[in-house]
């Protein structure tokens, strides 16, 4: 489901403030981690927006700018010719953490059941790493399927916003976890969409 259509439009977005950070000597490294503290206070805002709506708001603002870093620290490590196997490791262990502080934070808010929760954090985590382990069998980096990262993201995002503008529930629960719900259901799909590739592609 990956959104190729937003692409164009992040770059011109991402390459200008790229190009300005790399001016004023901003490491891939410092953006990386940047990216995880934006994701750490959306975490913590999706947690106690039931008390306080408008941090449901200040969530999805974080989440924008966790996405905005986490595309950033790559282009400015190819354009500085600073992309090291370090910064490629750190980055990844990031998104993780990124990952489960937003998701987790929406279930432990009681946007849904823990159950449902805790079967998208793991269809989330798996579909990560089989995107990773396809290039450590030597298949090279395989992001395919129906839910990637940046669909979570854009889906979230979205959710956090609508969720903002109309509180009231649909079928038991709110939009933000009709999200939950869906990226639990696509994250597992995504996952035997990857299983699939690379045993198809094993020798």
């Amino acid at each position: 489901m990956t959104f190729n259509t937003l692409r164009p439009f992040a770059s011109k977005v991402i390459e200008p403030l790229a190009d300005f950070l790399i001016r004023f000597e901003v490491s891939p490294d410092t953006v990386s981690i940047a990216s995880l503290v934006c994701a750490f206070f959306a975490g913590l805002s999706f947690y106690y927006s039931p008390v306080a709506k408008e941090l449901i708001l200040l969530a999805g603002i974080l989440v924008i700018s966790n996405s905005l870093l986490d595309a950033l620290d790559g282009v400015i490590a190819r354009k500085s010719n600073r992309a090291t196997l370090r910064g490629d490791f750190l980055d990844h262990v990031i998104d993780r953490y990124s990952d489960v502080f937003i998701i987790c934070s929406i279930f432990f808010a009681g946007y849904v059941p823990w159950q449902i929760g805790v079967a998208a954090i793991v269809g989330v985590l798996l579909t990560s790493y089989l995107g990773t382990q396809a290039q450590a069998l030597n298949l090279g980096r395989y992001y395919g399927g129906i839910m990637g990262r940046a669909d979570r993201l854009v889906v979230i995002i979205l959710a956090a916003f609508l969720n903002f503008v109309f509180s009231t529930s649909i079928a038991g629960f709110s939009i933000l976890g009709w999200a939950i719900i869906l990226i639990a259901v696509t994250s597992h799909i995504t996952a035997i969409q990857r299983i699939f590739y690379i045993w198809k592609n094993l020798d």
